[in-house]
């Protein structure tokens, strides 16, 4: 079955930098776009970027631009989130996404924490 597990998370300073991990199985990993979506306490779920299913095309929110860098191995079936320059409200559970076939699939997620 599909599986996408998270690691990497972590606390951090302000300023500091964390690579999360995504690593996929129970699918072809390069059919598919992967995104990262991280969830605040008391807030909804957010995209926080996107990889198309080659690598070749990225997308980001607005807050993350210029300090958080997706990327992709898929010989190793996994998805990567280079978090930089990181700021208190980046604190959340960051999640692993995919949708294959219109079904969403996540998984358990990782807590990040930027904190002095």
């Amino acid at each position: 079955q599909v599986q996408l597990v998270e690691s990497g998370g972590g606390l951090v300073q302000p300023g500091g930098s964390l690579r999360l991990s995504c690593a996929a199985s129970g699918f072809t990993f390069s059919n598919y776009r992967m995104s990262w979506y991280r969830q605040a306490p008391g807030k909804e779920r957010e995209l926080v970027a996107g990889i198309t299913s080659a690598g070749s095309s990225t997308n980001y929110a607005d807050s993350v631009k210029g300090r958080f860098t997706i990327s992709r191995d898929n010989a190793k079936n996994t998805v990567y989130l280079q978090m930089n320059s990181l700021k208190p409200e980046d604190t959340a559970v960051y999640y692993c996404n995919s949708v294959l076939s219109s079904l969403v699939y996540w998984g358990q997620g990782t807590q990040v924490t930027v904190s002095s």
